[in-house]
């Protein structure tokens, strides 16, 4: 298996992508990483994602030996559909996807991170989109997510010059949340996660929602989306929940209700 996934007691499905020697992204690695994140999706005991790449990388790029023998549009573009789809299936996912980074995550290894809703790195981790070097362009929603993250400007010296970015530098800009030692990566991956499957997931699945779908709309369609959000979630158990544990001084008991 090149992708594979567990889900442990609290709730936290990690996702782990394994075609050595760099886990470089191929059409299996990509259908196995469908599979997955339809089934972790499907899971009513999954709250929160981690996706992690074996040994010394997160995600190395594409396969370049597949990509030579991609001579036409049509092989171009279904081949950069089916990155994107599975893309904006992590990216549209109401259960937060975290990217634990280690190691080179370049090319589709940027692109997937990007697409997670928030990512931590490990000190060694390089990151980039130097595709500009094969004289293609990121076509995994790369050119389209990092300008919106980092804006324009600062997306095309990056995409241009085809350079790494060592993990100060990103988390300087802002393309990571925060960056830890090696050796605490999986740790702190998982400590973030279990904050979040502790609150109540109703609300959870209501604030990505309302950040998701409301980056794409202008402001005041946005600002609907989160009355409207706020509105579903006034009527539920867990904001009676959440309300009288703040009131009694106790820890919330959250039920997803």
């Amino acid at each position: 298996m090149k992708c594979s996934y567990e889900i442990n007691e609290k709730g936290i499905a990690v996702v782990r992508i394994d075609n050595p020697p760099l886990n470089a992204i191929d059409e299996e690695v990509l259908n196995q990483m469908e599979d997955c994140i339809r089934k972790i999706s499907e899971d009513a005991g999954a709250k929160v994602i981690i996706i992690i790449g074996e040994g010394m990388a997160f995600i190395a790029g594409a396969d370049i030996k597949k990509i030579q023998d991609v001579n036409s549009a049509e092989q171009a573009e279904a081949l950069a559909s089916q990155g994107q789809g599975l893309l904006s299936m992590i990216e549209n996912s109401r259960k937060p996807v975290i990217a634990a980074i280690n190691g080179l995550a370049l090319g589709g290894g940027t692109e997937l991170a990007l697409a997670c809703h928030i990512r931590i790195a490990a000190e060694s981790a390089k990151m980039g989109l130097p595709e500009i070097s094969l004289g293609i362009l990121p076509g995994f929603g790369g050119t389209q997510r990092s300008a919106r993250l980092l804006g324009p400007a600062r997306a095309l010296e990056i995409m241009l010059t085809g350079k790494f970015l060592d993990m100060t530098e990103a988390e300087q800009i802002g393309l990571v949340n925060k960056v830890v030692p090696d050796a605490d990566l999986m740790t702190e991956a998982i400590k973030m996660a279990s904050r979040i499957a502790s609150k109540g997931q109703v609300a959870v699945r209501a604030i990505v929602e309302a950040v998701i779908e409301g980056v794409k709309m202008p402001l005041e369609d946005g600002l609907k989306l989160e009355r409207q959000l706020l509105g579903k979630l006034s009527e539920t158990e867990d904001k009676k929940e959440g309300i009288a544990a703040f009131l009694e001084k106790r820890k919330p008991v959250f039920q997803g209700k």
